[in-house]
């Protein structure tokens, strides 16, 4: 009997630090976690074991997203007998796959899993606000990595049962922490190589990172995202003129070797990230981190990262030149980092969660 079932609604191959979670726990030939894994369709071959929905029409408010959502639900009733499945996992709790997976499920213990798109999209838009009130309230158990999201979601939701919060963080795969891409020696490259990873929704800073970077000569800024997102910022980078280059939307092997062949990696996420796995990817891989310290992130890299105002081009520069200066401050932030990284093996979130379901299924 297959015990736990998961949906995501997002195309296969999409972006971000929620797919790579669900691919971490629930993919692969042996999966942390074994479930039945449903996500929608996509340009991309799907891995076993993600089975694929077929959905038109997806929204975000109005009539328009319950008529995605019952399709979403029509096609994981006819998919799911819920006796073989004795506990849901719901992601992205205020988009259209956790009410769908509980209607497919109905009275079948659940893990609500917070994403920080959750949270960002509950506060600006009235269904996803909805939605997540929904999710939070039936949920049996409701997961956060960070304080910081506890702390976001009482805002959101302050009628919830906060005993049902529990607190268990992301992780990254073990197989990097155990054999991390080698760093090369310098190349004697006298240009600073700053990197952003990750999507360019306005919410993650990089329009003032690049207003930043073009003030600072000597700096290039390297960006690894989608190719869509890249393509309307370009005009806004060429504008600046931001000495920048553009990697493409990396996989996640590419990206670790990646990491290896710049000198920091900026995080400048404005509002709040979920836990950045980004980050601890990198400080896996020996690259030092500076970071926007907003909720999430704090809790998550604290004084093993450098905490930076990304808005102020002049706090920038004097870091820039800081770090420019005092290769031991480099060294210290990249044994810090690997220190840091090593608090989180995605063993120990498969693990937390599957003891937490054993507890309520």
């Amino acid at each position: 009997m297959t015990a736990i079932a998961t949906a995501l609604d997002l195309p296969v191959g999409s972006p971000g630090g929620s797919v790579e979670l669900l691919r971490d726990l629930y993919v692969g030939s042996d999966p942390l976690i074994p479930a039945r894994t449903f996500m929608l369709e996509g340009d991309h071959q799907p891995a076993s074991p993600i089975e694929i929905l077929r959905a038109e029409g997806k929204c975000l408010n109005g009539p328009g997203f319950w008529a995605y959502t019952h399709a979403l639900a029509t096609q994981l009733t006819a998919m799911l007998n819920p006796d073989d499945i004795a506990l849901a996992h719901l992601q992205h709790l205020a988009f259209g796959a956790t009410p769908a997976l509980l209607r497919a499920l109905p009275g079948i213990p659940s893990i609500a899993l917070v994403h920080g798109t959750d949270l960002l999209h509950a506060a600006s838009h009235a269904t996803q606000n909805q939605v997540l009130q929904h999710a939070v309230e039936v949920a049996t158990a409701i997961v956060v990595p960070t304080p910081a999201m506890a702390d976001r979601l009482h805002r959101l939701a302050p009628h919830l049962d906060v005993a049902k919060i529990h607190h268990v963080p992301w992780g990254v795969p073990d197989s990097l922490l155990s054999a991390p891409p080698t760093r090369p020696h310098s190349d004697g490259v006298r240009s600073f190589r700053l990197l952003y990873a990750g999507r360019l929704s306005a919410e993650k800073g990089v329009r003032t990172l690049a207003e930043a970077c073009a003030r600072n000569p000597g700096t290039t800024l390297s960006i690894a995202a989608p190719a869509d997102q890249y393509t309307r910022l370009a005009p806004r980078m060429q504008a600046l003129r931001c000495s920048h280059s553009y990697l493409g939307w990396l996989n996640r092997r590419q990206l670790w070797n990646c990491f290896s062949q710049h000198d920091v990696l900026a995080v400048p996420s404005t509002t709040l990230e979920a836990f950045g796995l980004v980050a601890i990817e990198a400080q896996a891989c020996g690259l030092p981190v500076l970071y926007q310290p907003v909720p999430g992130l704090v809790d998550v890299l604290a004084d093993t990262a450098l905490p930076l105002d990304f808005t102020d081009p002049a706090a920038l520069t004097a870091a820039l030149n800081l770090l420019r200066r005092d290769p031991a401050l480099l060294a210290d932030l990249r044994a810090a980092g690997y220190i840091n990284a090593r608090r989180y093996p995605i063993s120990n979130t498969a693990a937390a969660l599957t003891e937490l379901g054993n507890q309520i299924a």
